[in-house]
Parts: C-alpha cells; sequence; structure tokens
C-alpha cells in the first residue's frame, strides 16, 4: 500500500491576515482584504488589490530577514516560520548547518538524491524579485529570478535545499505534487512545499494588458462579473509520510489524498470552453484519491472572477460532478488572485475550513449566470469530510488536490 502523505504544518499570509488565527476570523467573518493600492509603487491606483497589510520594514521586523530582500523572499520567511513551528520542525534541528548548504546559485552543485534526514523546501512562484528589479531598472537585481527568491529563504532558515516551479496559477499547488513525490519515491520523509507572490508594477501592467482587471471588488461567478483584482502571499504546508510523522510524535493535520495535473494547452491564457483541463485533472485527483464525485464535501474553485475562466470552470464542473454538485466557492473576493500562491494560500484556507467546520462563503456573489454555477454564499456549520481544490495556469497547466479528514 503505498504510504500516506498527511500535513503537520501550515503557514499563511495575505490580504485578510499574518497567521492562521488571523485568516480564520476573516474568513469566518466574510471580511475581505482587498482595498486600494497602499504600498505598490504603481500608476494603476484605480485597480484594487489585495496587499498583505505590511511594508516590507514591518515583514523584515517580524521575520529577521533583510529589509531589501525581494518582499516575495519576505513573505515566504514569514508563513514559513509559522509552518515550521506547528510542525515542531527546524532546518537546524535536523542536524544542518550553514556549510552544509548549495551555493544558492547552484551552476556547480552536484546532483544527488537528497537524504532522508534532510529538510528541503519546494516553492512556487513566478513573479520572484521583480518589485527590486522595478527599482533598479533599467539594471537587474541579483535575486530578480524567482529560484533567487526561493533559495534566499531557504538559506536564511537552513534548509538543505530549495526548488523553485514556476508554472503560473497552478505553481503552488504543483509543489504539492512535486513534494509528494519526492516523499513517496524515498528521497525524503518530509518536504515544505507551497507558495509565494508579491505585487509589482510589472505584474498589475501584465494583467491590465490582458483586459482582465476589474476597478471593482471581483465577483467570481456572478453575471456582471469584470476580471480579477490581483493579491499578494504566501502559504506553505508541511508533507511528510504518516510513518515519519508518527515516529516523530508529531500531529497530523488533514491528509493529502489526491492529486492530478493536466494541460489542454488550448490558448496562452484563456481557458477552453469545455474546461477539459480542468475536468481532467479534477478526475485524476479524484481516482488517487479513491473518491466519488459525490464523496466531495466542498469545492474550492479556482474561479478569479474573468468571464472565460468562471464559465469554462463551471462547464468542468458540471462534467465531473453532474447534478450533484457539492458547495462551490471561490475566495478571490478575500484575498485576490495571489497567482503562483494562490494553490498554497487556498489549500490553508481549505485546511482551517476541514479542521473548524465551515465553508469559506462567496463574497460580492448576487446575480445567477446561467453559463456559471451558483456558488455557497451561507455562513453556517458543517461537517466536512473531503475538499477538492482548483488552481489553474495559464497555458492550461490545471491541478486540483484533495485534502480530507483524518
Amino acid at each position: 500500500m503505498t504510504e500516506r502523505i498527511v500535513i503537520t504544518g501550515a503557514g499563511v499570509v495575505s490580504a485578510i491576515g499574518c497567521g492562521k488565527a488571523d485568516t480564520l476570523a476573516s474568513l469566518r467573518e466574510g471580511r475581505s482584504g482587498i482595498a486600494p493600492v497602499k504600498y505598490l509603487e504603481t500608476t494603476l491606483k484605480d485597480f484594487p488589490v489585495g496587499e498583505v497589510p505590511l511594508s516590507n520594514g514591518q515583514l523584515s521586523a517580524l521575520t529577521g530577514a533583510p529589509d531589501c530582500w525581494p518582499r516575495t523572499t519576505l513573505l515566504s520567511v514569514l508563513a514559513l516560520q509559522e509552518a515550521l513551528e506547528q510542525a515542531s520542525l527546524s532546518p537546524a534541528g535536523n542536524g544542518l548547518s550553514s556549510a552544509s548548504l548549495r551555493d544558492p546559485v547552484r551552476e556547480n552543485a552536484p546532483e544527488r538524491p537528497f537524504p532522508a534526514a534532510e529538510l528541503m523546501l519546494v516553492s512556487g512562484t513566478t513573479v520572484g524579485g521583480m518589485d527590486l528589479t522595478e527599482k533598479s531598472y533599467p539594471a537587474y537585481s541579483p535575486w530578480h529570478s524567482c529560484g533567487a527568491s526561493t533559495d534566499l529563504a531557504a538559506q536564511f532558515l537552513g534548509f538543505s535545499s530549495a526548488t523553485t516551479l514556476s508554472t503560473a496559477c497552478s505553481s503552488a499547488a504543483n509543489a504539492f505534487i512535486y513534494a509528494a513525490n519526492l516523499i513517496r519515491c524515498g528521497f525524503c520523509d518530509r518536504v515544505v512545499a507551497g507558495g509565494a507572490e508579491s505585487l509589482s508594477d510589472y505584474h498589475l501592467n501584465g494583467f491590465n494588458s490582458l483586459m482582465i482587471l476589474d476597478r471593482e471588488w471581483c465577483r467570481p461567478f456572478d453575471a456582471t462579473r469584470a476580471g480579477l483584482n490581483l493579491g499578494e502571499g504566501a502559504a506553505f504546508l508541511v508533507l511528510e509520510s504518516e510513518k515519519s510523522a508518527l515516529q516523530r510524535g508529531a500531529k497530523p493535520l488533514a491528509l493529502l489524498s489526491g492529486w492530478g495535473n493536466a494541460c489542454d494547452a488550448f490558448h496562452q491564457t484563456a481557458s477552453s470552453e469545455n474546461g477539459e483541463g480542468a475536468f481532467l485533472a479534477m478526475s485524476k485527483a479524484l481516482a488517487m484519491a479513491a473518491l466519488e464525485a459525490g464523496q466531495i464535501s466542498y469545492v474550492n474553485a479556482h474561479g478569479t472572477g474573468t468571464p472565460n475562466n468562471d464559465a469554462s470552470e463551471s462547464t468542468a464542473l458540471r462534467r465531473v460532478f453532474g447534478d450533484a454538485l457539492p458547495p462551490v466557492s471561490s475566495t478571490k473576493p478575500f484575498t485576490g488572485h495571489t497567482t503562483s500562491a494562490s494553490g498554497s494560500i487556498e489549500a490553508v484556507f481549505c485546511l482551517l475550513a476541514l479542521q473548524h467546520g465551515f465553508i469559506p462563503r462567496e463574497l460580492n456573489w448576487e446575480k445567477a449566470d446561467p453559463a456559471c454555477v451558483v456558488p455557497y454564499t451561507r455562513n453556517a456549520p458543517v461537517h466536512l469530510q473531503h475538499i477538492l481544490s482548483n488552481a489553474f495556469g495559464f497555458g492550461g497547466n490545471d491541478t486540483s488536490f484533495i485534502l480530507s479528514r483524518l
């Protein structure tokens, strides 16, 4: 029997809170973090965003990391510290020292399997240190690349090794798959996986050029939806084999019971009308978890608020669940679309929902669209057993995963 992958720690920072306690309160109270731009230096002030309500200096004071580092790194460190603390883990506590770390650039690093005693970081990001390059342009920041922002966090916290995935908005969700496969293959007993993304002017202008930003609060699945609000944040889960967790006395919080990735390659940025990639990703996740569609208690939708995504995802959901559609909601009206970090931030939301018995309700939804599912808008206690979460990226790189109660 393939060993089960459990979650033993989680950390999160987003527009609705720094840490799980603040995040839980915001979700339960229906408190959105989307607001006018405060910290980002941009000319596009008329687009609301989901900024983390902390300056780089404040993030530095909280984490001890230098405030000259990329904002993506500072957000990563804050979320990682919470996840490691909950899991009773410290890279330094695993027999690691700064001398054992690889060169962060790693052009000449040897390729070898990772011993089980090491603690590895897998992070999904795309923007990386773009904020620093914007300040130094036309020169590039030495920490510009997405991999460099991950490596800084890994070095600062003493991880033995780090890997960065960049598949747009499915990046952090794909980090879970990569980490789970490392554990199942025996390379590691445990891996810290997730993602981080900070807002940048390039980021904002890029989405504006696609004409998919909304000047009002985003309204996923609503007939009047006009686009997304961008956000930022970071979240990480400590994933480990159930055997490892039990041997060291760690408390498993939930089970990563299934996952699936598919790429329909329909278009560089648009989703296909029949939602083929999304349908395949969800179907694969259900098959891996050995679950029937009717056993899913709640779907955390990708739900960006763009006309194309929401209609396509709704078609895929109807293909998977038929007439027995479980409650569905998008949490992006809380945080904005945190792009590469969205899969991990929403994974923590799902974990909190499992633990505390509630469904994060849809905000801002008012008018039904026949092309879309009707989202869950109530605020009531509910028992959840299996949650399916979607993270769909540009190019049709679509990922779904399932968190289950133990």
